[in-house]
Parts: C-alpha cells; structure tokens; sequence
C-alpha cells in the first residue's frame, strides 16, 4: 500500500477514465502513460450495472496489461460492494465523489488506499479520521483556488488532492493552493478523441500535466 500512496503523492496526477469501454482501455492506458501518466482511476456507473461490470473488466485488462507499470485504482465507489469487486479486480485504490465510513473502513481493512470525497472541512476530518489516506476536494473547480487554500491551511496534517474542473491551464494553481494532486477527467482523457482513434492527441494532452 505504501508504495501506491508515495506513487500517486510523487506522480500528482490521476487521470479518470470514465466511460471508456473495455475495446478502447488498452490503447488509451497507453497513451497516457506515453504522455507521463502513471496513475489511472477507471470509474464505476452506478446507474448501469453492466457499465459497471465492464468497470471491472477493464481494472483486470490493464493489471494483466501493464502490470506495476501503472497504478490502476476504482473511481466512483459507493458501495462496499464496489470496494470488494475493485479490489478482486486489482484496484490498488478507492476514490469516492462522497465520505462513506463504510467504504473507508473496508477499503483499508483490505490494506487498499482510501480516497473519499469531501467538500466542507467537517467531512474531510470525518473521512481522514475514519483512515482515509487522502481526501479528495470535491468539486474543486466550482469551490475555485481560494477554498482550496482556505480549507487545506488549517487542515494542513490531511493530505488533499482537487477534482473536477483541473486542467492543463490550472492544475499548477491547485498544486500551489495546497493541494498534493490533482484528478483530471474529459480535459485529459476525451471520449471524442478516443472514438476517433486519435490516442497521440491523447498522449500529447498527458504531457501538458507534467508538473
């Protein structure tokens, strides 16, 4: 476990792959890490149970693929049940949009990485006291710069990574704001690029996050 968490403190980057279909996750892992991505967090559905499944095809596909070559964790996991497919599957990690306490606590009694998702001070030290590894600020481009620093100053003893509206354009001013990393998803693995089998593009937005 600790080797993942120094991975993803040092690498700063998660890229979420979310909707990508099993087809394109080789190719598009790939990319990626061509274009210095190492840690990869492919997202549960919850409103569609077969998505869902392919969620977890696809955690085995690049585990079987690339190996310890990338950090492959879940995204979007509610559940407790997530937890325990995600992790039959390979998942390294467990991101959450949300705190569960239930979800932490089985997350790390698997001895996996808990990131749980938090938007007020008050959630964030219930999840980091309940053994989340890092909080994730969640939505952060809608909170903006300023509420990171506001809320990581503080609470500067609990690690935070910021998602949601990151791009190639800001991520530095999230790192400077307190943040130890950042989530990028549409910004930097775009479905439409992917349809259109342009994964160089793909790899060429990955190497606009190297920090």
């Amino acid at each position: 476990m600790s080797s993942i968490l120094e991975t993803i403190k040092e690498s700063k980057i998660i890229a979420i792959i979310r909707g990508i279909s099993s087809k394109d996750i080789i190719n598009t892992v790939q990319a990626l890490k061509d274009g210095g991505i190492k840690c990869m967090e492919v997202t549960f559905n919850q409103k569609d149970a077969e998505a869902s499944k392919d969620t977890l095809k696809c955690i085995r596909m690049i585990k079987e693929h690339f190996g310890d070559e990338v950090a492959v964790g879940a995204g979007t996991v509610m559940t407790v049940q997530n937890v325990i497919d995600a992790a039959e599957a390979g998942a390294a990690y467990m991101i959450s949009p949300n705190t569960n306490v239930d979800v932490i606590k089985k997350t790390k009694e698997l001895g996996l990485v808990s990131i749980p998702g938090a938007a007020t001070p008050s959630e964030a030290v219930t999840a980091y006291e309940a053994g989340a590894d890092i909080v994730k600020l969640f939505p952060a481009g809608a909170l903006g710069t300023g509420y990171v620093k506001a809320l990581t100053a503080p609470l500067n003893h609990i690690p935070f990574t910021a998602v949601g509206g990151v791009n190639e354009k800001n991520v530095g001013d999230f790192l400077k704001a307190g943040a130890i990393g950042v989530g990028v998803g549409g910004n930097l693995v775009n479905k439409k690029l992917i349809e259109e089998g342009n994964f160089a593009e793909i790899t060429r937005l990955a190497s606009e996050y190297k920090i």
